[in-house]
Protein backbone atom coordinates (compact mmCIF):
# COMPACT_ATOMS: atom_id res chain seq x y z
CA UNK A 1 0.00 0.00 0.00
CA UNK A 2 1.10 3.68 -0.67
CA UNK A 3 1.24 6.04 1.72
CA UNK A 4 -1.65 7.53 1.78
CA UNK A 5 -2.79 10.44 4.05
CA UNK A 6 -6.15 10.43 5.63
CA UNK A 7 -6.61 13.52 7.20
CA UNK A 8 -9.43 13.69 9.90
CA UNK A 9 -11.20 16.96 10.52
CA UNK A 10 -10.51 18.73 14.40
CA UNK A 11 -13.73 20.52 13.41
CA UNK A 12 -16.54 19.50 14.98
CA UNK A 13 -20.08 20.05 13.48
CA UNK A 14 -21.69 22.99 14.85
CA UNK A 15 -25.43 23.09 15.65
CA UNK A 16 -27.01 26.43 16.06
CA UNK A 17 -29.86 26.63 18.86
CA UNK A 18 -32.08 29.61 19.31
CA UNK A 19 -32.38 30.95 23.11
CA UNK A 20 -34.81 33.97 22.91
CA UNK A 21 -33.65 36.65 25.17
CA UNK A 22 -36.08 37.75 28.04
CA UNK A 23 -34.13 41.43 27.59
CA UNK A 24 -31.72 42.30 24.95
CA UNK A 25 -29.82 45.62 24.53
CA UNK A 26 -30.89 46.92 20.45
CA UNK A 27 -30.67 49.79 19.36
CA UNK A 28 -32.41 50.21 16.11
CA UNK A 29 -29.87 52.89 15.04
CA UNK A 30 -26.98 51.00 15.38
CA UNK A 31 -28.42 48.02 12.96
CA UNK A 32 -29.45 50.36 9.78
CA UNK A 33 -25.93 50.96 7.98
CA UNK A 34 -25.38 54.53 7.23
CA UNK A 35 -25.51 54.16 3.53
CA UNK A 36 -28.90 52.03 3.71
CA UNK A 37 -31.68 53.82 1.49
CA UNK A 38 -34.67 54.65 4.20
CA UNK A 39 -31.57 55.45 6.81
CA UNK A 40 -30.42 58.60 4.16
CA UNK A 41 -33.93 59.29 3.23
CA UNK A 42 -35.39 59.64 6.86
CA UNK A 43 -32.29 62.15 7.16
CA UNK A 44 -32.95 64.32 4.26
CA UNK A 45 -36.88 63.82 4.40
CA UNK A 46 -38.74 66.63 6.44
CA UNK A 47 -41.77 66.05 6.61
CA UNK A 48 -42.86 68.20 9.21
CA UNK A 49 -45.07 70.21 7.23
CA UNK A 50 -47.89 67.83 6.89
CA UNK A 51 -48.99 68.55 10.70
CA UNK A 52 -50.24 71.92 9.11
CA UNK A 53 -51.24 70.49 6.04
CA UNK A 54 -53.72 68.48 7.20
CA UNK A 55 -54.79 69.39 10.55
CA UNK A 56 -58.18 70.20 8.96
CA UNK A 57 -58.96 66.54 8.54
CA UNK A 58 -58.77 66.18 11.97
CA UNK A 59 -61.59 66.56 14.86
CA UNK A 60 -60.38 67.69 18.18
CA UNK A 61 -61.68 64.72 20.54
CA UNK A 62 -61.74 61.12 20.37
CA UNK A 63 -59.24 58.85 19.36
CA UNK A 64 -55.91 59.67 18.17
CA UNK A 65 -55.26 58.77 14.32
CA UNK A 66 -52.22 57.43 12.78
CA UNK A 67 -49.72 60.56 12.91
CA UNK A 68 -49.75 61.56 9.45
CA UNK A 69 -46.06 61.72 8.94
CA UNK A 70 -46.39 57.93 9.67
CA UNK A 71 -48.79 57.92 6.90
CA UNK A 72 -47.37 59.09 4.05
CA UNK A 73 -44.48 57.64 4.81
CA UNK A 74 -45.96 54.35 4.78
CA UNK A 75 -47.39 55.26 1.41
CA UNK A 76 -43.93 56.76 0.14
CA UNK A 77 -42.78 52.77 1.04
CA UNK A 78 -45.82 51.45 -0.93
CA UNK A 79 -45.14 53.16 -4.20
CA UNK A 80 -40.90 52.76 -3.53
CA UNK A 81 -41.05 49.15 -2.82
CA UNK A 82 -43.48 48.36 -6.15
CA UNK A 83 -46.77 47.34 -2.93
CA UNK A 84 -50.13 48.60 -3.12
CA UNK A 85 -52.20 46.15 -0.81
CA UNK A 86 -52.34 47.93 2.69
CA UNK A 87 -52.05 44.58 4.55
CA UNK A 88 -48.95 43.21 2.54
CA UNK A 89 -47.09 46.35 3.07
CA UNK A 90 -47.95 46.26 6.67
CA UNK A 91 -46.38 42.90 7.07
CA UNK A 92 -43.31 44.14 4.38
CA UNK A 93 -42.86 46.93 6.64
CA UNK A 94 -43.21 45.17 9.81
CA UNK A 95 -40.39 42.75 9.28
CA UNK A 96 -37.88 45.38 7.93
CA UNK A 97 -35.56 47.13 10.44
CA UNK A 98 -34.93 49.55 7.70
CA UNK A 99 -38.17 50.64 7.56
CA UNK A 100 -39.08 50.36 10.62
CA UNK A 101 -35.93 53.00 11.58
CA UNK A 102 -37.74 55.28 8.75
CA UNK A 103 -40.90 55.21 9.89
CA UNK A 104 -39.98 55.69 13.44
CA UNK A 105 -40.86 52.78 15.03
CA UNK A 106 -38.76 50.67 17.27
CA UNK A 107 -39.21 46.64 16.96
CA UNK A 108 -41.49 46.15 19.65
CA UNK A 109 -43.85 48.83 18.03
CA UNK A 110 -47.15 47.64 16.15
CA UNK A 111 -47.20 49.13 12.81
CA UNK A 112 -50.95 50.40 12.90
CA UNK A 113 -53.30 48.15 11.27
CA UNK A 114 -53.76 47.84 7.71
CA UNK A 115 -57.45 49.18 7.81
CA UNK A 116 -56.03 52.24 9.33
CA UNK A 117 -54.29 52.85 6.36
CA UNK A 118 -57.27 52.38 4.64
CA UNK A 119 -59.49 55.07 6.60
CA UNK A 120 -57.00 57.26 6.88
CA UNK A 121 -56.75 57.32 3.16
CA UNK A 122 -60.50 58.34 2.91
CA UNK A 123 -59.56 60.94 5.44
CA UNK A 124 -58.13 63.13 3.08
CA UNK A 125 -60.02 64.08 -0.52
CA UNK A 126 -58.54 62.23 -3.09
CA UNK A 127 -56.97 65.77 -4.26
CA UNK A 128 -55.46 66.42 -1.46
CA UNK A 129 -53.94 63.04 -1.10
CA UNK A 130 -52.29 62.69 -4.30
CA UNK A 131 -50.98 66.95 -4.30
CA UNK A 132 -49.28 66.05 -0.82
CA UNK A 133 -47.99 62.65 -2.16
CA UNK A 134 -46.51 64.26 -5.44
CA UNK A 135 -45.37 66.62 -3.23
CA UNK A 136 -43.17 64.14 -1.17
CA UNK A 137 -42.22 62.39 -4.14
CA UNK A 138 -40.67 65.44 -5.53
CA UNK A 139 -38.75 65.90 -2.25
CA UNK A 140 -36.98 62.72 -3.15
CA UNK A 141 -36.37 63.17 -6.49
CA UNK A 142 -34.73 66.91 -5.47
CA UNK A 143 -32.71 64.94 -2.93
CA UNK A 144 -31.37 62.43 -5.59
CA UNK A 145 -33.32 59.36 -3.85
CA UNK A 146 -35.64 58.29 -6.85
CA UNK A 147 -34.48 57.26 -10.29
CA UNK A 148 -35.92 56.14 -13.34
CA UNK A 149 -39.41 57.23 -14.62
CA UNK A 150 -39.63 60.37 -16.07
CA UNK A 151 -41.64 61.59 -12.91
CA UNK A 152 -44.67 64.65 -13.86
CA UNK A 153 -44.60 66.89 -10.93
CA UNK A 154 -46.60 69.85 -11.13
CA UNK A 155 -47.46 69.28 -14.81
CA UNK A 156 -43.63 69.56 -15.02
CA UNK A 157 -41.85 66.45 -16.35
CA UNK A 158 -38.57 65.97 -14.21
CA UNK A 159 -36.64 63.45 -14.99
CA UNK A 160 -35.93 61.42 -11.67
CA UNK A 161 -32.51 60.63 -12.06
CA UNK A 162 -29.08 61.73 -9.86
CA UNK A 163 -25.81 62.10 -10.62
CA UNK A 164 -24.17 60.35 -7.17
CA UNK A 165 -22.77 57.26 -7.88
CA UNK A 166 -22.18 56.25 -4.59
CA UNK A 167 -25.75 56.23 -3.50
CA UNK A 168 -28.36 53.65 -3.85
CA UNK A 169 -31.31 54.92 -5.70
CA UNK A 170 -35.29 53.58 -5.49
CA UNK A 171 -36.66 52.79 -9.34
CA UNK A 172 -40.31 52.24 -8.70
CA UNK A 173 -41.78 49.85 -11.07
CA UNK A 174 -44.63 52.16 -11.79
CA UNK A 175 -44.83 55.87 -12.51
CA UNK A 176 -46.89 58.29 -10.26
CA UNK A 177 -49.97 58.00 -12.19
CA UNK A 178 -49.86 54.51 -12.50
CA UNK A 179 -49.69 54.04 -8.99
CA UNK A 180 -51.96 57.18 -7.64
CA UNK A 181 -54.67 55.35 -10.32
CA UNK A 182 -54.40 51.96 -8.12
CA UNK A 183 -54.68 53.59 -5.16
CA UNK A 184 -57.91 55.35 -6.78
CA UNK A 185 -59.15 51.77 -7.44
CA UNK A 186 -58.43 50.91 -3.61
CA UNK A 187 -59.85 54.01 -2.45
CA UNK A 188 -63.51 53.31 -4.37
CA UNK A 189 -62.99 49.57 -3.13
CA UNK A 190 -63.24 50.48 0.52
CA UNK A 191 -65.58 53.14 0.38
CA UNK A 192 -68.27 50.34 -0.95
CA UNK A 193 -67.24 48.58 1.66
CA UNK A 194 -68.01 51.22 4.34
CA UNK A 195 -71.33 52.19 2.83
Amino acid sequence: MKNDVIFVSLVMQGKKDYQEKLFAQFQLSERVPKHNFYRRLKEVLDLNFLYLMTKSYYGESGQKSIDPVVFFKLCLVGYLENIISDRQLISHSSMRLDILYFLGYDIDEELPWHSTISRTRQLYPESIFEEVFTKILSMCVEKGMVSGHTQAIDSAPVKANASMDSLELKVPKEDLEAYLNGIRAISAMDKKKLH
